[in-house]
């Protein structure tokens, strides 16, 4: 059985031989290069199962080599070696399409976990055979499994859906941006799913729901004495996930003394427990979400510039459920039919005259909304068929697209009244749609609803 192929550029020799040494320990043969040009030359004569480069090469730039690779070779994971603490170099480059990154002086064990991801990543995509099996394979009876939680045909879904399929293969860190209930769990999980850890374990964590004097303990452990209380050794978030994916749901409440902790351990991928003199490495995903404006909180001074730069390498957005109304049907049909499964009853259905309301309701909570909508139908339908008094759905006309029970528009006097105190809110907003629906008092939903109604652009 062939030996994996592993390319090597670096102008300097002695990393070029540590490196080298390294993986042929693990019978990985190794082909070095120290400019771009002939980088170039040995990827149009061989196939290689995985790319290690550094940032600077010379007069080259190795984000060069990453684009080119990931144009023209797009099966071969490239990984590159930066400056000890460049953050901003490891950014550029994971962007430009990099698996990961190293930093010098490099860690000989961080080098062979980046280096097995890569393999089973390359050996996913190629579908060869090398030494070692992959963690895992894929096909599309599983990919379609792990699809089936991501409701929804419209366009915008398949375009996430694409995007999932792509992050997946890279261990760049992605921020999931979107509203509450509109499913960023369940995308972080199948990013997991899709990728090189998925036999690893998958960590949530909600960062609004944890106490601020515990944050460093839930999140990097603690020994056992090393705080009143603390009566036995304990592993944190990171050495739980270790391998896998660390999942922050809500990181905008970290405060900003665990902002400035959590920023050193993903970048130096290494930590250090509570009443422990040696930090440890840690070889984990990075993925968050939060339902707030992060770039707004960095304006504030609320949320660390440098750490966003570092979560954010990748955003990934996911829509609300009034963007992809479409869905509703389908996502009805799914909600229902969890259900129905918990149920001895008859089996649950929707009138027609439901499903329309349904559609033009704006759906401030999304899906979750829905859910919980659908939930409170069934226990208050005396038969199996859901109608729209089951619904109990708010009384506010500016949470409807059209109103289904009086006409569509208030008289004009009050229309202009309206529409010029939310002209007023925006200029003492300065445009920010969030702050101003908070000082009108009204949910971002019921503002974006105002906002079409009276063709205000902002």
């Amino acid at each position: 059985m062939s030996k994996p192929l592993c390319l090597i550029v670096d102008d300097e020799p002695d990393i070029l031989e540590l490196f080298v040494m390294t993986l042929e320990q693990l019978k990985i043969k190794c082909y070095t290069a120290t400019t771009l040009n002939e980088a170039k030359e040995y990827l149009l004569a061989k196939t290689f199962d995985l790319c290690l480069t550094d940032m600077r090469l010379g007069d080259d730039n190795g984000i060069d080599l990453v684009a080119m690779i990931g144009q023209h070779y797009p099966h071969t994971p490239v990984a590159m070696i930066t400056a000890h603490g460049n953050v901003e170099s490891a950014v550029h480059a994971l962007k430009a399409g990099a698996f990961d990154f190293i930093s010098k002086p490099v860690d000989l064990n961080e080098l062979r976990n980046l280096v097995n991801s890569a393999l089973t990543l390359s050996s996913q995509a190629t579908k060869t055979n090398l030494n070692k099996p992959p963690a895992i394979t894929h096909t599309k009876e599983n990919d379609k499994v792990l699809f089936s939680k991501l409701i929804g045909q419209s366009q915008v879904m398949k375009s996430v859906r694409e995007q999932i399929k792509k992050l997946a293969r890279s261990q760049a860190p992605i921020y999931i941006k979107g509203e509450s209930g509109t499913g960023k769990e369940v995308v972080a999980r199948m990013i997991h799913g899709l990728g090189t850890r998925a036999d690893k374990p998958f960590i949530p964590v909600n960062c609004g729901a944890i106490p601020s004097e515990l944050m460093e303990s839930e999140f990097f452990g603690h020994k056992k004495g090393s705080f009143s209380g603390a009566y036995n050794d304990r592993q944190g978030f990171f050495q739980v996930a270790q391998g896998g994916t660390l999942f922050l749901d809500e990181i905008a409440d970290l405060p900003l003394a665990m902002q400035v902790k959590l920023l050193r351990a993903i970048q130096e991928k290494r930590i250090r427990s509570i009443g422990e003199s040696k930090e440890t490495t840690v070889d984990i995903r990075i993925l968050s979400a939060t339902h707030r404006d992060l770039h707004e909180l960095v304006k504030q001074g609320k949320f660390r510039q440098d750490l966003f730069y570092r979560i954010n390498v990748i955003e990934l957005f996911i829509p609300p459920l009034c963007q992809r109304i479409e869905d509703l049907p389908d996502l009805v049909a799914k909600i229902l039919k969890d259900l129905n499964s918990n149920t001895t009853r008859n089996q649950f259905f929707v009138s027609d005259e439901v499903l329309q309301v349904l559609k033009r309701y704006s759906f401030p909570g999304n899906i979750r909304e829905l859910e919980n909508i659908l939930e409170r139908a069934t226990t208050l339908c005396d038969e199996n068929k859901i109608q729209l008094e089951h619904l109990q759905l708010p009384e506010d006309e500016a949470l409807f697209v059209n109103n289904y029970q009086a006409k569509d528009s208030l008289n004009p006097l009050l229309d202009n009244v309206e529409r010029q105190t939310i002209l007023n809110a925006l200029q003492r907003t300065k445009g920010n749609k969030t702050k101003a629906a908070e000082l009108l008092g009204i949910g971002f939903g019921a503002l974006r609803y105002r906002l079409q109604k009276f063709k205000i652009i902002s």
